[in-house]
């Protein structure tokens, strides 16, 4: 699997580009997945309208709009309620999964109860991950972003990849999300953390990690 963690979504002309690298074809032959299970968790978000606009391509961070041969969505809390051959093969046929912001643990959960996580390394697609779908690959996320508690009253996440993630860096609707701020959250991640903006994505294929960015980022290490 190949993994394109963004911000917020496909913002530029750079991470488009990496973007059709990785399909290895044109966005226009590919099919897609839209995964909106994390919105339901946050607070800020939850179902209903913004829910329908990352879903109809209306949500102002380019994923679901970008041109594809086909969209459908994949709702991971349905998932524990229908045989796996309904939609595995689903999955396992599609080019990339784009996976919504929202809360990091809600989606860590429900890509665990779901059974997603189990067939994530197996497949030959890309995950596009926005905000909380790119935190989710991390081992942790921080109490700064907690939201929805799990079960385990913990801040871990999947651990398919070796760093954590402090999006949507100086954003104007985020007085917060300051590099500071993104500073002092790494003294508690204790490893490998990306502090990165709204114009910057992490690529990750085999390990091998790159930065892509029209914007600013920082590699930040405790």
């Amino acid at each position: 699997m190949k993994f394109l963690l963004t911000s917020a979504g496909v913002n530029n002309k750079s991470i488009h580009k990496e973007l059709v690298d990785l399909l290895g074809k044109p966005i226009a032959d590919s099919n897609a997945l839209c995964i909106p299970t994390a919105m339901y968790g946050h607070p800020w978000v939850g179902p209903g309208v913004k829910a329908w606009e990352f879903i109809s391509g209306n949500s102002g961070n380019p994923m679901v709009d970008l041109g594809w041969k086909s969209v459908g969505v994949l709702e991971l809390t349905a998932l524990p309620s229908i045989d796996k051959e309904r939609w595995v093969p689903l999955v396992q046929e599609t080019d990339v999964l784009l996976v919504s912001g929202g809360d990091a643990l809600f989606l860590s959960h429900w890509m665990k109860q779901s059974g997603l996580v189990d067939l994530l390394l197996s497949l030959d697609i890309v995950y596009v991950g926005m905000s909380a779908g790119s935190m989710v690959m991390a081992p942790k996320i921080g109490r700064y972003f907690v939201g929805w508690t799990p079960p385990s009253g913990k801040d871990e996440t999947l651990n398919i990849v070796n760093f954590s993630i402090f999006p949507h860096v100086d954003h104007e609707m985020l007085p917060g999300n300051t590099m500071d701020a993104a500073e002092k959250w790494a003294t508690e991640i204790k490893g490998p953390a990306y502090a990165i903006d709204d114009q910057t994505a992490i690529k990750v294929i085999d390990g091998e990690v790159e930065v892509v960015s029209e914007g600013h980022w920082k590699l930040l290490t405790t």
